[in-house]
């Protein structure tokens, strides 16, 4: 049988509620499990974390858990999704933290098993600890009174909701980065696209938890679902309306991030053309005298100027001023 002694490494808490506050539950699953359908009005909630197969493989005998959602939820590295089996209803999220430290998006899984008066949580990853939601959920019974789709309810909704505060958090960093990028006086062009391109893979990231999560929210607020209260229909919407306005944050951020790279782009194109042309000027300026020098120096015979008195100094001045000339042309016209 299944007890949850022989689990207790991975089960980081397990309890049944009775009329939406929690009581004591018998040790074994089974009995647990039997007792909470018995009375009507109670549901047992384990939460696990990161467990094996061998782990996982009791619980999911005494529940029925069907074995595809099994494997995935022993495999983890799954998309957002829903999936209805018969004895059980199968959701997959992706929770994020963001590293502000290191300017790094990493997502966690989160899975929800759903079915007659159970409610069982597999975590992947450090990130979305599930304590705070069962705390919040126990000093709310009349939210609990709803069973398991209140549990459902509540960790789809503390997901979303940080999505948008990690939205809110790469916001700051990436106006820090604009203001980098715009910066009249920026020199380091080479690190600024590279924390660019590691900033739109940082939002690519996020998007993929983001985006897929879409249709199963949409599902849960529109559509008729197995295992789900119908009356949670508009609390479910209120968690799909929220997940759009993160995925639009997501959204805007990377068009941000796009139009922030063609700018710097383009920066650099013109700074690339300025140095062209400050190049160009000061050969411009050098080739007069090079000429002229190169001229008197073939030492022919005939040449008169060689022995006029004045056409050293004569020849110094007209390479002097033709510079002179050049050097305020290309001035007034911004080459220098």
């Amino acid at each position: 049988m299944g007890r949850a002694g022989e689990n207790a490494r991975v089960i980081v808490d397990c309890a049944m509620y009775r009329d939406g506050r929690r009581s004591n539950a018998p040790g074994d699953f089974s009995d647990a499990l039997d007792e909470a359908r018995a009375t009507g009005d109670a549901f047992l909630w384990i939460g696990m974390h990161e467990p094996t197969e061998k782990e996982f493989e009791h619980v999911s005998q005494e529940f029925g858990l069907h074995p595809l959602a099994v494997e995935d939820a022993l495999t983890a590295h799954q998309r957002p999704k829903l999936e209805v089996y018969d004895d059980s209803l199968f959701v997959v999220l992706k929770p994020v933290t963001y590293d502000d430290d290191r300017d790094t998006v990493t997502a966690g899984e989160l899975m929800v098993f759903i079915g007659d008066s159970f409610v069982v949580t597999v975590r992947h990853g450090e990130g979305a600890a599930l304590t705070a939601v069962r705390q919040r959920l126990e000093h709310e019974p009349d939210v609990l009174r709803h069973g398991p789709t209140a549990v459902l309810y509540a960790v789809s909704d503390a997901v979303v909701d940080h999505y948008i505060d990690v939205a809110g958090e790469l916001q700051v960093d990436l106006e820090e980065l604009e203001a980098e990028v715009f910066a009249p006086n920026a020199t380091d062009t080479k690190n600024t696209a590279a924390r660019i391109y590691a900033f739109k893979r940082q939002v690519l990231e996020f998007r993929r938890s983001t985006s897929p999560l879409l249709q199963p929210m949409d599902r849960l607020a529109f559509g008729s679902v197995p295992f789900v209260h119908e009356h949670a229909q508009p609390f479910f919407r209120d968690v799909a309306d929220h997940l759009t306005k993160a995925n639009e944050y997501i959204e805007g951020l990377d068009r941000l991030l796009s139009d922030a790279l063609a700018a710097h782009l383009a920066q650099m194109g013109v700074r690339q053309n300025d140095d062209m042309r400050k190049i160009s000027a000061w050969a411009a300026m050098a080739a007069v005298p090079t000429m002229v020098a190169g001229i008197y120096g073939m030492n022919f015979d005939h040449m008169p100027e060689l022995r006029n008195e004045w056409g050293y100094p004569g020849v110094v001045v007209l390479m002097a001023g033709v510079c002179l000339g050049l050097h305020r042309l290309f001035k007034s016209r911004g080459w220098l």
